[in-house]
């Protein structure tokens, strides 16, 4: 039996009036963001927007050819996961084992750590959870030698002790010069993956690489950018293939795909290589988008794919302005515990006066100048327009979504006028 979930005032943002409640009791209480039924500041998710990013993704992965493996740690939510099954999913990312047991604990059977394991605790971790779940299938990824050498020195010492360790599906991680982990070279690729066919440790799955450090938003060069690096993973894949390395698999995986320029790795995810070969898009933000990082690669990519109706943005954050102390500058009631900051910060999106339930947008010209760890600095030129007033509420667009998410154990999911129809938990 599932147990319920349970929300309560311990929860940032439930009404501390309010007695704990469980998830399935929440759309009965008809509460509003707007109609001041929950404190602020407060994260939301906006229903309509949510589903279609899930099922927009979904689709543009299968006519692609591709199956989708969503980053969960956009989320860490198991309601979110479910829904991206539910759509269709392959199965869930992650980049820690402790995310892992999250995913599995919420059902999901197939996940990428798209990182690389090496310590004692986390190899024995996943051990476990692969002893638990007969079911479970969990491939991650490989870039060194010195790597392998920690894994079967933890197998040496499971066999020491008369214990069964596990063999390993791994995917080979193509890298970049002066980016993050990967391999360089293609010698070194074919060095490792030589001796990740021959140790008893491992089962190559098949090759990997991530493209979304490198977007900038240039089509011309995003896509010489992808082109290249995607060439590097189709000449370690097809070497692999013809000296027998992947024989071990029934199917070769192909993974790649961040949130901004998923485009450009997509089609490029099913080489020839003499066998099945499994496309395997890792996308993550899209689920919510955002206001401003994301927003501004996709709005390319959607140029670029001639695409009508693309992903939409579902993640705000509702804050009050609580000071207006000198011309031109609002004081809002949120800050660096409550709202992305780490690439751009937030943008204001909307505006409700106070004792208004409907929102306006927000001036261009209002602009989040700085955050404090509760408090944002809204500025505008009081000679050329007006601003909020203390008690009006801001709805913020976030850049990165992520970075949002990790701040929120709960997040209420909403409708058009606000109404809190839902919620999702989060286990960061």
């Amino acid at each position: 039996m599932t147990t319920p979930v349970v929300l309560s005032a311990a929860l940032k943002g439930f009404p501390l009036t309010e007695p704990p409640l469980q998830l399935a009791e929440l759309a009965a209480r008809q509460w509003n963001v707007l109609a001041g039924d929950l404190p602020l500041p407060l994260a939301v998710i906006k229903r309509e927007a949510l589903e279609h990013n899930v099922r927009w993704m979904q689709d543009y992965a299968r006519g692609q050819g591709v199956a989708l493996a969503p980053h969960g740690k956009t989320t860490m939510s198991p309601q979110l996961f479910q829904r991206q099954l539910d759509a269709g999913a392959w199965g869930i990312s992650f980049a820690t084992i402790k995310q892992l047991a999250v995913g599995v604990a919420s059902g999901v059977r197939r996940a990428v750590i798209a990182n690389q394991v090496c310590s004692e605790a986390d190899l024995a971790g996943l051990a476990a959870l692969l002893a638990q779940h007969a079911d479970l299938r969990v491939v991650f990824l490989v870039d060194s030698l010195a790597q392998c050498a920690l894994i079967e020195r933890w197998h040496q010492r499971q066999a020491n002790r008369q214990l069964v360790a596990p063999v390993f599906e791994v995917l080979l991680e193509i890298g970049l010069a002066g980016g993050r982990t990967g391999t360089r070279g293609e010698d070194e690729a074919l060095a490792l993956a030589a001796h990740l066919h021959a140790s008893p440790a491992f089962r190559l799955a098949g090759i990997e690489c991530y493209e979304g450090l490198g977007a900038t938003g240039d089509s011309a060069a995003d896509t010489a950018y992808a082109d290249a690096l995607m060439a590097r993973v189709h000449a370690v894949a097809r070497t692999c293939a013809e000296r027998g390395w992947f024989d071990g698999a029934d199917e070769v995986i192909v993974s790649a795909g961040g949130s901004g320029i998923f485009d450009l790795v997509a089609g490029a995810l099913r080489p020839r290589l003499g066998k099945p070969v499994l496309g395997l898009l890792r996308s993550g933000c899209y689920i919510t988008h955002d206001h401003g990082h994301y927003k501004r690669l996709v709005n390319v990519l959607d140029q670029r794919c001639r695409h009508v109706d693309g992903l939409q943005s579902a993640l705000e954050v509702w804050a009050l302005v609580q000071s207006c102390p000198e011309p031109g500058l609002a004081i809002l009631a949120v800050g660096r515990r409550d709202i992305s900051f780490d690439i751009d910060l937030p943008t204001p999106v909307w505006h409700a006066p106070l004792d208004s339930r409907a929102p306006l947008a927000a001036p261009a010209a209002w602009r989040i100048t700085g955050l404090n760890d509760q408090h944002a600095y809204l500025r505008w030129d009081p000679a050329a327009a007006l601003g909020p007033q203390v008690g009006d509420r801001l709805g913020l667009g976030v850049s990165h979504p992520c970075t949002t998410f990790d701040k929120w154990t709960w997040l209420p999911i909403v409708e058009k006028d606000y109404r809190v129809s839902d919620a999702v938990l989060t286990h960061f």
